[in-house]
């Protein structure tokens, strides 16, 4: 079995976000990547079935330029058996179906039956490109799984259904996964994966590669565009209530209710 993991390059959790202008959005020039941190979980049950051999090849799928390729490195130090970068000129200003389109003409070129995503990505927090992948492949989809089992024919997967509860899904392959948080503990690269991913070739492919209309993806064919980026409002200042406990007691209730609103 050939699995597929959706792997994308976010800003690190721990990056001073700022807006360049209302039209570019955000500045980039110094932000720390790292691998989208639900990506890591979709990559470790991945190489989990390589390690158990349910898979034979684990392949990286990245959209992104050269900037990408040390997080798909990482993602190859780690036991990821191949990687693909997805650019193309004319990818640039994908939205959310746009990307989705690029990555399941890859996941068809690449002949992969089973793909690892995570359930969302921490900068846009769309959470649509692993269920518009499936969508289009017209493949099952289960998101945010953190339990999960694989054998050659299906896959049984565990999630939180609010309350409590918990849904649990059986799909055939070929499938695709939104990992979360608690399927597992990501392992880190060893030198020796470290040494040999620098010598792993990365495919690079276009459009034309996989076999993408080149009208159906990229700024034209965005059906949604953001635009006027700007800092959310300043918090109002704080209030310090004065007096003894029974004043502010009674201060803090007429406030509650006169102003906030909610008693």
């Amino acid at each position: 079995m050939k699995i597929g993991v959706l792997l994308k390059q976010v800003p690190a959790s721990d990056s001073r976000i700022k807006i360049a202008d209302p039209q570019r959005g955000v500045a980039l020039d110094d932000v720390k990547w790292e691998i989208n941190p639900y990506d890591e979980f979709a990559l470790e049950a991945a190489l989990a079935l390589l390690d158990a051999k349910v898979a034979s090849d684990v392949v990286l799928l990245t959209v992104g330029g050269a900037d990408t390729e040390q997080r798909i490195r990482d993602g190859l130090a780690r036991g990821a058996t191949a990687a693909v970068r997805l650019d193309d000129a004319a990818f640039g200003g994908s939205d959310c179906l746009g990307v989705s389109r690029i990555l399941a003409a890859a996941v068809k070129a690449e002949g992969i039956t089973l793909v690892f995503a995570g359930k969302q990505a921490i900068d846009g927090d769309n959470a649509q490109v692993p269920a518009m992948v499936a969508e289009l492949l017209g493949w099952g989809y289960v998101g945010e799984v953190d339990q999960l089992e694989v054998t050659g024919a299906g896959a049984k997967a565990w999630r939180a259904a609010g309350g409590g509860a918990r849904d649990v899904v059986e799909v055939g392959l070929p499938a695709v996964i939104g990992c979360d948080k608690g399927l597992n503990q990501p392992r880190y690269a060893s030198l020796k994966g470290i040494m040999m991913a620098k010598r792993k070739k990365i495919d690079v492919k276009g459009a034309g590669a996989i076999g993408v209309d080149a009208g159906s993806v990229g700024a034209s064919a965005a059906l949604v565009s953001e635009t006027n980026w700007g800092e959310p409002p300043a918090r109002p200042p704080g209030r310090v209530l004065q007096g003894d406990d029974a004043a502010r007691v009674k201060a803090l209730v007429a406030a509650l209710r006169d102003e906030v609103k909610v008693i």
